[in-house]
């Protein structure tokens, strides 16, 4: 099973009408995942055989400004996906800043190869863009956690500590690559002209840097079943909360309060008892496919 991360900034001026010919080459060659539609682009993870994942690409490169798409691949010992989504939205990552945009101008592209000398510079400020469940299990040597929740906490959280970083050069760093995106354009509007971002994400360093050289710590999680993936891509070891999905150690696991399905320690005091009712149903549910052999959509 091959899994694809992909994103492509290009102007949609009717995303909508895109919408059904990408659905329908997914489904008919058996591709599960996501993908986001919005004036400003596509984003999205897909698995699936590799003629699948070869079709869904070739249908997304023929859409407006998408024929130089650049993607990442992993491998997956199962379908990670339970069905193929495609959603419209305003933003294909959510910053909330209508003046952001990537098409303008970003920061200065960083190769994996490159990425060790430039983070192990004093003058080098390192800042992980992702959010704090993200970065709790795995981020760069000295990468400075900003702590959001959401991506759109980001701009609040750079005002607030803009003082710290004067006259540093900054490098910033995701997943694949999307929020360093927008991240990198938001600051150049601030003002700022050293900035600089990892080129294909967290994803591509794992991919090309081997282990040895590495200065990635702990594991990257992914948007999928997967949880989380190592070097070289191999999937982790984590589990996900089936309530708020963070990921889940043993640990976790072992705590009082961790309920399969239902909460795990850090969404403890999230949810309400009407949430946590249909938490339960939902892996009551499951649990009753699982034994049926056949798969709830609500996994």
């Amino acid at each position: 099973m091959i899994v694809a991360a992909l994103y492509q900034f290009t102007r949609f001026p009717d995303p909508a009408a895109l919408k059904p010919a990408l659905l329908e080459t997914c489904l008919a060659h058996g591709v599960k995942g996501s993908l986001l539609l919005a004036a400003e682009g596509i984003n999205g993870t897909i698995a699936g055989s590799r003629e699948g994942i070869d079709a869904a690409l070739a249908a997304i490169r023929a859409l407006p400004g998408c024929e130089g798409l650049e993607w990442k691949e992993s491998p997956a010992d199962s379908m990670p996906f339970g069905r193929m989504k495609v959603k419209l939205k305003r933003e294909i990552v959510t910053m909330g800043l209508p003046d952001v945009d990537p098409l303008a101008r970003v920061g200065n592209y960083v190769a994996p190869a490159d990425w060790n000398a430039l983070i192990s510079d004093p003058e080098t400020v390192v800042i992980d863009t992702r959010n704090d469940y993200e970065v709790a299990i795995g981020t760069f040597q000295g990468a400075v956690d900003p702590g959001t929740r959401a991506f759109g906490e980001f701009p609040d959280w750079w005002q607030s500590h803009r003082d710290e970083f004067a006259g540093k050069r900054i490098a910033m760093f995701c997943t694949g690559g999307i929020r360093c995106e927008k991240s990198t354009n938001y600051l150049l509007g601030q003002g700022l002209n050293e900035v600089y971002h990892l080129k294909g994400g967290i994803l591509k360093y794992l991919e090309d840097v081997p282990e040895t050289e590495s200065l990635w710590q702990g594991q990257c999680f992914v948007f999928d079943d997967r949880v989380s993936v190592g070097h070289g891509l191999v999937p982790g070891g984590y589990d996900s909360c089936g309530a708020c999905r963070r990921p889940v150690t043993p640990e976790d696991q072992a705590d009082p309060v961790y309920e399969e399905g239902v909460c795990c320690p850090a969404c403890a005091q999230e949810y309400s008892a009407e949430d946590r009712a249909r938490f339960r149903e939902r892996q009551h549910q499951m649990l009753l496919a699982a034994k049926r052999g056949t798969q709830h959509l609500g996994a």
